[in-house]
């Protein structure tokens, strides 16, 4: 493994920036792009039953959203860590983090779905579920609970392979698994008549399969092995992923608050008569806009183990040069995205529950209120990102919280309370853009540290030579 990971190291840390960003971001984009696509397919599908039941899986999102608050928490935290060690070239100590990193929340998955199940209606309740979508959610996060462990897991090792530098592992693994979700939605829903636990049982089965895979890729040349010799928990250990994972246990976790709040708002402000439409037009946003998303952040993720093995390495730099790459590229793809979104709102709409005129209407405005400031997430994103990987972790967690809690918060609190549904509707987008001016300052100071350090250990070299 060592002759492989020096390899590695060289690679990493010799070849053109552009070249590696994009080689190592295809495989990212294509996982997120997938991974993202089932999500919008199981809601395609699910519209041909009922608008409650697509109501239903919205509901059932917050509790996928806590599932990667786990997954990444764990994935980047140790991921992060195992780029810097193999950068400096500490292969045992990545080892060690690599087992510590994979079995943790594998055992916080079978807690969660004990509990879960145990307590299924509250849960429900608890996310946000109207009493006419309450059976729906039921359906669907039963077996969403029962693969918990397989999900979180999944997540952490694929994180762990793009982090190395083995985004093309990760990539097969995961998107196997969303390719047979696909292919089963349809059996298990209409052939099978199974209906929303089709779809759940489809999400299981694939999630489950996708882990496997990812497993059998830790014990590929190149790659750091998941053994349980390693798996050695120490606070040093769980120190290490706190700093490298706490921004997207921040992320994610207020995304889950997000979500919960947005189920809520969603009914409490909707036209009589319009809950279940007005849930389940957020919940097909929420997916659409994700899919848009899932682009920019498989770019972005491709620039991370390139930033983590130079930041190790001090080549400050190269760290430099893909940051700025990866921003700019990842702007111009949610720009691309949000003028489709914007332009074509009510046919996108139409394409989930083409029967719910309610429905379209609610969810084309809120589309086209996120697609105005949709771009500026992608300074924020690029520069959290680089944060976390160079382990400024207070100023990543900032940036974290920032566009789902500090400012989304606020705006789906006191918005509705003005405006109505309209309020609803436009709380995304006005959280976007205070998100992008808290970003902004940041990225460029940031980008001018970078060049500082560079341009010292540059003149370091040329003096010591």
């Amino acid at each position: 493994m060592g002759a492989d990971l020096d390899a590695k190291y060289v690679e990493m840390t010799s070849t053109s920036i552009p070249r590696l960003v994009l080689r190592l971001a295809v495989p990212s984009m294509v996982c997120m792009v997938v991974t993202a696509l089932y999500n919008v397919v199981d809601a395609a599908f699910v519209g041909r039953l009922s608008t409650e039941a697509t109501a239903g899986i919205g509901i059932s999102f917050a509790y996928m959203t806590f599932i990667q608050a786990v997954g990444f928490f764990f994935g980047h935290g140790s991921g992060n860590h195992i780029s810097r060690t193999l950068g400096a070239r500490r292969q045992d100590d990545a080892a060690q983090m690599a087992a510590v990193g994979f079995f943790t929340p594998f055992i916080i998955g079978v807690v969660s779905a004990v509990a879960g199940l145990l307590f299924l209606p509250h849960l429900a309740r608890l996310l946000g579920a109207p009493e006419a979508v309450m059976p729906y959610a039921c359906d669907y996060l039963r077996y969403i609970l029962i693969a918990s462990p397989f999900m979180m897991s999944a997540l952490t090792l694929n994180n762990q392979l793009r982090l190395q530098g083995n985004a093309s592992i990760g990539m097969v693994g995961i998107v196997s698994g969303a390719l047979l979700n696909i292919a089963l939605d349809p059996l298990l829903i209409f052939t099978c008549g199974l209906g929303v636990t089709g779809a759940a049982l489809a999400t299981a089965v694939s999630q489950t399969f996708s882990f496997v895979l990812l497993w059998r890729g830790t014990m590929k040349p190149g790659s750091v092995s998941i053994l349980l010799r390693n798996f050695k928990p120490t606070l040093h250990s769980y120190r290490e992923i706190l700093a490298g994972g706490l921004p997207s246990l921040c992320r994610q976790g207020f995304n889950c608050a997000a979500t919960i709040m947005l189920n809520y708002a969603a009914a409490k402000y909707a036209p009589a008569g319009q809950e279940a439409s007005s849930v389940a037009a957020f919940a097909v946003v929420s997916r659409t806009m994700m899919f848009a998303f899932s682009l920019a952040l498989g770019f972005n993720q491709g620039f991370q183990p390139v930033s983590g093995f130079n930041y190790g390495a001090k080549q400050y730099m190269r760290v430099r040069q893909a940051y700025l790459f990866a921003l700019g590229g990842s702007t111009l793809i949610l720009l691309a995205f949000s003028t489709i979104g914007f332009v074509w709102a009510p046919e996108i709409m139409t394409l989930f529950r083409g029967e719910d005129p309610d429905m379209i209407a609610i969810g084309a405005r809120t589309l086209r209120w996120q697609c105005v400031s949709f771009p500026l997430i992608g300074p924020s994103t690029s520069t959290n990102m680089l944060f976390q990987n160079i382990r400024m972790t207070f100023r990543s967690t900032l940036l974290s919280i920032g566009r789902q809690g500090i400012f989304f918060v606020p705006a789906i609190l006191i918005l509705p309370m003005l405006l109505g549904i309209h309020g609803v509707e436009m709380a995304q987008a006005v959280a976007d853009a205070c998100t992008f001016l808290l970003a902004l300052p940041f990225a460029v100071w940031i980008s001018r540290k970078l060049k500082q350090q560079g341009d010292t250990m540059n003149l370091s070299t040329v003096n010591n030579g």
